[in-house]
């Protein structure tokens, strides 16, 4: 069985276990369920195609399902957009691929060029002053940030080019699970998101290695990676424990870059005349104080004083 056609039974295969019988309107049955979620005939009346069909999908066979069948397929395991991005990378549905996804079947792996980030986008980096920022690549590479950016996360200019990588450093760091009070959820949506960027580029060497590096290094990675999630980071909130401004909130918004679609800039903001404003407020405050006016950061002493 081809590479691809696991992963799809694979992704089949969770998406069904991970579906409510209770909202899809089946009429109840005196069976009992054995695993949770729906079974294989179950999903085969949904989408309207036959056991024996969905069967041969689930086992790995490769057959082309039309594009009503993948709406019908994804209706029926009620995928959200970015589950639905994955199935068309897996099926490799001809004209149905996201932005940005590339379709191959070459056997082996291969090496892409390095992204760069063109001098226009770095001074729009540092424009951005007041609010953190940076841009991302493939998978999740860090290929800039704006000070205010390496004050509230980490100081990724001073890192190695291979440790410059936002799930290794989520993943791998203890600066990072000590930062995030949310960690368990950020984490879960960074290996997700990375799943769902080698869904659409499975050949991607660079990403193939830093799958491999990261189950061997984090149960939780492995874990996750296993239950075959998929995610789109396009907005959300971070909630932080700061070791100079204490516990804030900070939302972002993602924009992909026109002519890069392999890159995206994130912007983070705060509530207005919020605590969380006001403590990037006096971050930013801080990164611009002189050594002998520095802020001293908070402590566990502090904070019960």
């Amino acid at each position: 069985m081809a590479e691809r056609n696991r992963e799809l039974a694979d992704f089949l295969r969770r998406a069904r276990s991970q579906s409510d019988p209770a909202r899809t309107g089946l009429p109840a049955d005196s069976r009992v369920r054995r695993v949770p979620g729906l079974r294989r005939e179950e999903v085969a009346l949904l989408a309207g195609v036959s056991a024996d069909y969905y069967a041969r999908l689930e086992q790995g066979r490769r057959i082309i399902p039309s594009p009503a069948v993948i709406d019908a397929l994804a209706r029926a395991l009620d995928l959200d957009a970015a589950g639905r991005a994955h199935l068309d990378d897996l099926i490799g549905a001809p004209g149905r691929l996201r932005s940005g996804a590339v379709q191959r079947e070459r056997p082996g792996l291969r090496s892409r060029a390095i992204q760069r980030v063109r001098p226009g986008l770095r001074q729009l980096l540092d424009a951005l002053d007041g609010e953190p920022a940076m841009v991302l690549g493939r998978r999740t590479d860090i290929l800039a940030t704006n000070r205010m950016a390496r004050a509230l996360f980490a100081d990724f200019d001073a890192r190695s080019p291979a440790e410059r990588n936002y799930a290794r450093w989520m993943f791998l760091d203890d600066g990072a699970r000590a930062l995030f009070v949310d960690w368990e959820v950020q984490a879960r949506a960074a290996a997700e998101s990375l799943r769902l960027e080698l869904g659409a580029d499975p050949n991607d060497r660079a990403t193939n290695e830093l799958v491999t590096q990261l189950r061997e290094a984090s149960a939780e990675f492995s874990d996750w990676w296993d239950q075959h999630r998929v995610y789109q980071r396009t907005y959300g909130s971070k909630r932080l424990r700061h070791n100079v401004v204490g516990e804030l909130t900070v939302d972002y918004e993602t924009f992909t870059l026109p002519g890069d679609t392999d890159s995206t800039l994130y912007v983070y903001t705060a509530e207005p005349d919020s605590p969380s404003h006001q403590a990037l407020d006096l971050l930013a405050s801080w990164t611009l104080a002189p050594p002998s006016t520095t802020i001293h950061p908070r402590t566990s002493r502090d904070e019960s004083m």
